[in-house]
């Protein structure tokens, strides 16, 4: 008979799991606190719209296909992939904006627009870029990251020598290029990864590898169009998914969980695995049995979390792209009131979502669906207040940067902040993007994907390895199911 798995959560890193494990002839459950599946990853649908709540970006399309190649299937069977061109424009300081191109030879020139000789450079940064994500997303994120001797392999070992872990972002970039605009294009992919440019380690230029050279995409239908494959996915291995489940402890016989209480039943297992959030499995749920102390999280540096809009408005936009990115402000005044001195932003960068432009799916005929995001500090005091006090921000900068005015034409919001992420998903501290990436939380220095104390208990998703972002929780769940099988089926 095949051992059992309960799979806590039903984000991608638990599809992925769970996807895994069935195939490797486990008895899989996956079960979901809230009534939709997807984590935060999912989406709402209201008045004829159509929102993602989370992920917004398609970048690294090579990962997904991975994935879905190892269960016999293509991106194309799933959904239409179609690269953005432009990737997104940029509303800079001093009121111009720019159209970051597809076409590797128009960035080029815009580069070289701006500085004379920065075209060549950006070629080597990019070489040098595309061995960092090569090394990177081929061999280290792959790795369960347990031991230090895991990463003893000569291609490994050559490769950490060349991947500038030492180097700082902000030094690795300035020696390559001086213009401002070129620096914060560059920068931008950082500002979520958990510090400061220049306290982020230079291996994550593999970032502008993802962004640049192999670019932005979209599955038309909407992001959730990936949660539907990989549910799709899941259930074909036969993979079981309940929702309005949540876990509320365990029931233990020695060094193993026997049993997972959930709000209504109890499901006995073999094996399992928390995609939840790790923090309040390890403190709230498995409590003696957690693997690290308060203090030890209270430690840990994390990501940024978000303040979001979903808006709905009654006429078509001219002025804006896919994706837009308001660098019309400061942005290391920004960064250093999330990373260095906490507090809701005086002048915040933000981006501005607007899938209907590619995808008429999303929204009523003649509408269009907004998503805004201000990236801010973990653990800040939420309220109404302070959310309506920035939603008036964006509409006020939108406006002076588009010439849209859309205050008049909004026929639906929503706002989504860290209340939200703490009620939704048990978000460690409000948390939207997981552990930030620095050198003392890299690799083996990541909170571990065994519990120490319990033989029978694992962990995945973005506080553990190899980290936040949709891609990477897909190789977390693929991390951590095929260690579980190298363990069991010895």
């Amino acid at each position: 008979m095949p051992k059992k798995v309960v799979v806590l959560g039903s984000g991608i890193s638990s599809l992925s799991a769970g996807s895994f494990l069935a195939k490797e002839g486990y008895d899989v459950t996956l079960l979901e606190k809230n009534d939709s599946i997807g984590g935060r990853a999912r989406k709402f649908e209201k008045d004829g719209f159509v929102f993602d709540m989370g992920p917004s970006w398609y970048w690294m399309p090579d990962v997904f296909e991975r994935f879905y190649q190892q269960f016999g299937k293509t991106t194309a069977d799933f959904y239409d992939l179609k690269r953005l061109d432009p990737s997104y424009r940029i509303f800079w300081q001093d009121g111009e904006h720019t159209d970051i191109p597809a076409e590797m030879s128009k960035l080029e020139d815009w580069f070289e627009e701006l500085e004379a000789g920065s075209s060549k450079h950006l070629k080597t940064f990019l070489a040098e870029a595309k061995y960092k994500y090569e090394v990177g997303m081929q061999d280290l994120v792959h790795k369960p990251s347990l031991k230090l001797t895991e990463f003893a392999d000569m291609r490994i070992m050559k490769g950490l020598v060349n991947m500038h872990l030492l180097k700082s972002f902000t030094k690795y970039t300035q020696k390559y290029f001086k213009h401002p605009k070129i620096l914060s294009l560059l920068e931008f992919p950082v500002l979520f990864l958990g510090a400061m440019p220049k306290d982020t380690p230079a291996l994550y230029s593999l970032m502008n590898y993802a962004d640049l050279s192999l670019g932005t995409w979209y599955p038309m239908g909407g992001m959730h169009k990936i949660i539907e494959a990989f549910s799709t996915i899941a259930k074909k291995q036969g993979v079981k998914i309940e929702t309005n489940q949540e876990v509320i402890g365990f029931s233990h016989a020695g060094k193993k969980i026997t049993a997972a209480h959930t709000n209504s039943e109890k499901f006995d297992a073999d094996l399992f695995v928390s995609g939840a959030d790790y923090h309040h499995t390890d403190r709230l749920l498995l409590k003696e049995n957690a693997n690290y102390s308060e203090e030890y999280w209270d430690k840990r540096s994390m990501a940024p979390s978000s303040l979001i809009f979903y808006v709905g408005v009654n006429r078509r936009l001219k002025n804006l792209k896919h994706h837009n990115l308001f660098f019309d402000t400061e942005f290391e005044k920004h960064a250093k009131e999330i990373y260095t001195d906490p507090k809701w932003p005086s002048s915040p960068l933000f981006y501005t979502c607007v899938p209907s432009i590619t995808d008429p799916s999303v929204a009523p005929e003649g509408h269009e669906n907004l998503f805004f995001l201000i990236p801010i500090a973990p653990n800040l005091k939420d309220s109404e207040e302070k959310r309506e006090q920035y939603f008036e921000l964006l509409l006020e900068r939108l406006e002076k940067r588009t010439g849209e005015n859309i205050k008049e034409n909004i026929v639906y919001k929503r706002s989504y902040c860290l209340d939200d992420f703490k009620n939704d998903y048990h978000a460690f501290k409000g948390n939207a993007y997981g552990l930030a990436n620095t050198l003392r939380q890299t690799a083996f220095l990541k909170p571990k994907l065994v519990n120490k104390k319990l033989s029978n208990m694992f962990y995945t998703g973005q506080l553990t390895v190899p980290g936040p972002g949709v891609p990477p929780s897909i190789i977390s769940g693929e991390v951590v199911a095929k260690h579980i099988a190298k363990e069991f089926n010895k």
